[in-house]
């Protein structure tokens, strides 16, 4: 049964797409407007597991579905890049209170040739730092950047930018990493196309079963 909640990732494909050339600086500022309209349609949950980040979260369509029994909600921002999520936080972060964070970005800052692995860990170090700085106790959940096939190219700073979050996140507090990109290749370490739609960037159903199983041992009831 639909509900407001598991509307949303529709809703906000059919706004974004009639909005798409109308967008004013900075970047996805006016994604950001379209999901406090419909915060004020329908009234978020108290105390969600926030799910926010990139596309791969926001074409995430069934996880308020899939998810139903844990209270979550999908605030995520498709192209967006590190610092933009950061950005956007006291906007699509803290007006929620979220008693848990799951983040998927990085992946869009890999393909920009001038950012080398370090950078981006210290983009992710910021954002960190911004959440830790409002909320110092809510526990982060970080899902690795997956193999995708259309930039295979960027695989090594893709897996050394997961290696380093990885590495860090194990010494701070309240916080898991949950491995997808070892789970998307096949028995032979390659990756998967059959994963993925014609783009080879954003996943088809099989792909999120995959984040799925991964990611649902590390939320909170």
């Amino acid at each position: 049964m639909l509900t407001p909640r598991s509307l949303f990732p529709i809703v906000f494909l059919l706004v974004f797409s009639a909005q798409a050339y109308g967008q004013q600086s900075p970047r996805f500022s006016e994604d950001v407007k379209i999901i406090k309209a419909y915060d004020k349609l329908f009234e978020p949950p108290a105390d969600p597991i926030l799910f926010v980040g990139s596309s791969s979260i926001r074409k995430w369509t069934r996880l308020e579905q899939v998810f139903g029994a844990y209270n979550v909600i999908n605030r995520g921002v498709g192209g967006t890049v590190t610092n933009e999520i950061t950005g956007f936080a006291k906007d699509i972060i803290f007006p929620y209170n979220p008693r848990q964070i799951v983040i998927y970005v990085g992946e869009n800052d890999v393909v920009n040739e001038q950012a080398s692995a370090d950078t981006i860990f210290n983009r992710f170090k910021v954002l960190y730092a911004t959440i830790r700085q409002q909320m110092p106790v809510v526990p982060i959940v970080y899902i690795s950047l997956k193999p995708s096939p259309s930039r295979e190219k960027f695989v090594e700073k893709t897996k050394a930018v997961n290696k380093l979050i990885k590495t860090y996140l194990a010494a701070e507090k309240n916080t898991a990493f949950v491995d997808v990109f070892s789970k998307m290749l096949d028995k032979n370490g390659k990756m998967r196309p059959e994963l993925f739609v014609s783009d080879m960037l954003h996943m088809k159903p099989e792909g999120y079963m995959i984040w799925e199983k991964a990611v649902r041992p590390y939320l909170l009831k």
